[in-house]
């Protein structure tokens, strides 16, 4: 692929205008699960911290099928620009609320779940909206940039909280959340386009039932939905409930959790950099195995390593997480008719978050019970035998890319 089609897409004004609001507010969102993190620690449990995870994750696996439906039946501009505005309001009222006062656990849970709230119908528009804003020729390349946008993001937003928490408060980092979703809002509104409903002639649930339907006729889509439901659990409940808890005892607090972070979006960029030129012939089993690369960075909080140690295992994880994102959304828009594949994809992430604040809720009583490190080594372990279990289905493991005809 050539460096200069990147360029090319970057000349579309809609589409600049787009990639300039989703880069800004994916920084803010780098930045918040840090800040947010060590607001709550500073008067708070590991439990609380799981708490708040969990009040943001509710609504999103609540409101996720019905905002995929919605982004096939009305203007997605609107659904968005309602999303965004609602998740800028929390995010600066809540960096507020942590500047002049000390608020209540209940206070942070419940601008959690405004936030997630306005994930959940963002993030399905997000998905059929980008056509719209960028020609038929540049589309992947659009993709691309998104990706890696988001990629970036994880690696500023962390350091920079990082950062703000060790010389200053976690309220301005969570504020500035708030105004990068400003700017999307404004790059949204400015978009030149015409953002015309799709016809919504069928009910609502008749279209939920349709791609529920083709959800679970594909063996491979479902196993790996349902491994992913409980991976993600095993993976992010003890790594970003538990990760912060080490970083604060023994690894130097905030500034070390930010670093640890920012190498894990690093690895996803080297990831997404690498993904434009490797193509597997077997996708599926490529994506399936990527996870494994997680076990790294949890043995590592596990047992105290050097920051430096468990800085590289989330590099190596964030390669991992890239790997696996480009070849699953590849996957299922190559297999999945277009016309469904938004509601699709919307029962793909209700699935595997569905379980995930149920993780991020227990993981501090589980650590209570059992101990920091046997939480984490246990873990790492049902991640791998997960993994393992899910290379035994013949249609993951035997899916084939198409050949290609012709070389870029």
């Amino acid at each position: 692929m050539r460096v200069s089609g990147w360029v090319d897409a970057l000349s579309e004004r809609n589409f600049l205008l787009f990639f300039v609001g989703q880069s800004t507010s994916q920084i803010g969102s780098g930045m918040a699960p840090v800040a947010i993190t060590f607001a709550v620690l500073e008067h708070g449990t590991v439990s609380d911290v799981g708490y708040v995870a969990a009040a943001g994750l509710v609504p999103v696996v609540l409101f996720l099928l019905i905002g995929g439906v919605l982004a096939d039946r009305m203007s997605r501009r609107v659904v968005m620009l309602s999303s965004d505005c609602l998740r800028a309001a929390a995010e600066t009222g809540l960096g507020l609320w942590i500047l002049t006062q000390r608020p209540p656990l209940w206070g942070f849970m419940v601008l959690a779940a405004l936030v997630g709230a306005g994930q959940a119908f963002f993030s399905p528009a997000m998905t059929g909206i980008v056509p719209q804003v960028i020609s038929e020729a540049k589309l992947q390349q659009a993709n691309a940039l998104n990706g890696l946008s988001g990629s970036v993001g994880g690696i500023l937003g962390p350091a920079l909280a990082g950062v703000i928490i060790a010389v200053s408060n976690p309220g301005w980092a969570v504020f500035i959340d708030g105004l990068t979703y400003v700017v999307s809002v404004v790059s949204l509104y400015l978009i030149n386009i015409a953002w015309l409903p799709t016809d919504g002639s069928e009910s609502f649930f008749h279209q939920l039932h349709d791609g529920w339907k083709e959800f679970w006729s594909r063996t491979w889509l479902w196993v790996i939905v349902v491994e992913f439901s409980i991976v993600n659990i095993l993976i992010f409940a003890p790594m970003f409930v538990l990760g912060p808890v080490v970083a604060k005892q023994s690894l130097g607090g905030a500034p070390a959790w930010g670093l640890i972070l920012a190498f894990e979006g690093a690895g996803a960029v080297i990831g997404g950099v690498v993904m434009l030129r490797y193509k597997p012939r077997r996708p599926l089993l490529v994506a399936t195995i990527s996870p494994i690369f997680w076990v790294w960075p949890l043995l590592g909080l596990a047992y105290r390593a050097p920051v430096v140690v468990i800085a590289v295992g989330a590099l190596i994880a964030g390669v991992g997480v890239s790997i696996f994102s480009t070849l699953w959304v590849t996957t299922m828009q190559r297999e999945i008719p277009s016309e469904i594949l938004s509601r699709v994809s919307a029962y793909d992430w209700f699935g595997s978050l569905v379980f995930l604040p149920i993780g991020m809720a227990l993981v501090g009583p589980v650590e209570h019970v059992l101990g920091l490190r046997p939480t984490i080594v246990g873990a790492a372990a049902l991640l791998v035998a997960f993994v393992g279990a899910t290379l035994l289905v013949p249609s993951v493991v035997q899916m084939r890319a198409p050949v290609p005809t012709s070389t870029e």
